[in-house]
């Protein structure tokens, strides 16, 4: 997450629409469309939910129900750059730039969809927003790391969750990158993660001195040729004893 993630002390989820469309291998296994199918929902049906404007909510004072200062991470049911949310999205820049006291961390697997989807005031990108990219193996490397690398973002940062395989950032990080983050994927069906990957993303980071974060080990990890099943519980505390975030100050 970077620098907004540092100058925060409180978080919140702000899931102001739901549902999408399985874009690439990494979503195989979504948790959303794991969890809408136990109530037999369709995944794929994009819907503004009840906690759309969240963000400028006001209690009976007339405060902000949401604090100064706080990070908000933003559309993890959906992605915020999907096409069905063209029509709202405009409201959300408003709400945004309202309050201009919190911290936005917009994650997508749409980065091709970024720059028609901007605000007229974007210029290179606003102080309280993060947004990164998720590249989980080297096909979605070599689609989206260049387009993401130019694209006139302030802060910005990479996700490899799930990380599928060993993939090579071909020296394409630099100062321009805030964070990589890395983990293994979650459920019943996950696939594997070996942790020789993990270890080779971090060699890349160190050498490009961008900070590397070690999120979670997923459900199945292989380390020095062994298979673990690790609880899903155990997953985020095996990958933080590791002790190989790179953090720069």
């Amino acid at each position: 997450m970077g620098n907004l993630k540092k100058s925060s002390s409180e978080s919140m989820m702000w899931n102001l629409w739901h549902g999408c469309h399985k874009k690439s291998e990494g979503c195989q296994h979504c948790y959303v469309f794991r969890r809408d199918a136990e109530f037999e929902k369709d995944s794929n049906v994009v819907t503004k939910t009840a906690s759309f404007n969240l963000p400028i909510r006001r209690d009976r004072q007339g405060l902000w129900k949401v604090p100064s200062g706080t990070l908000m991470w933003t559309c993890f049911t959906s992605d915020f750059f999907i096409e069905e949310a063209d029509e709202w999205r405009e409201d959300v820049w408003l709400m945004i730039r309202q309050r201009s006291d919190l911290y936005f961390h917009i994650p997508t697997k749409r980065p091709e969809r970024i720059l028609s989807c901007l605000p007229d005031d974007w210029g290179e990108g606003y102080e309280n927003v993060a947004i990164s990219c998720t590249m989980e193996n080297q096909r979605r490397i070599d689609e989206r790391l260049q387009l993401f690398r130019e694209l006139p973002i302030r802060h910005k940062s990479i996700i490899s969750e799930p990380l599928l395989e060993a993939i090579d950032f071909h020296q394409g990080l630099g100062p321009w990158c805030e964070q990589v983050t890395v983990g293994g994927e979650s459920g019943n069906d996950a696939r594997v993660c070996d942790y020789s990957w993990v270890l080779n993303i971090r060699e890349q980071c160190v050498e490009a001195g961008v900070p590397f974060y070690f999120k979670q080990t997923g459900a199945y990890f292989i380390k020095d040729g062994r298979l673990y099943n690790i609880p899903r519980k155990l997953q985020m505390e095996q990958a933080h004893r590791a002790g190989i975030n790179y953090m720069i100050e």
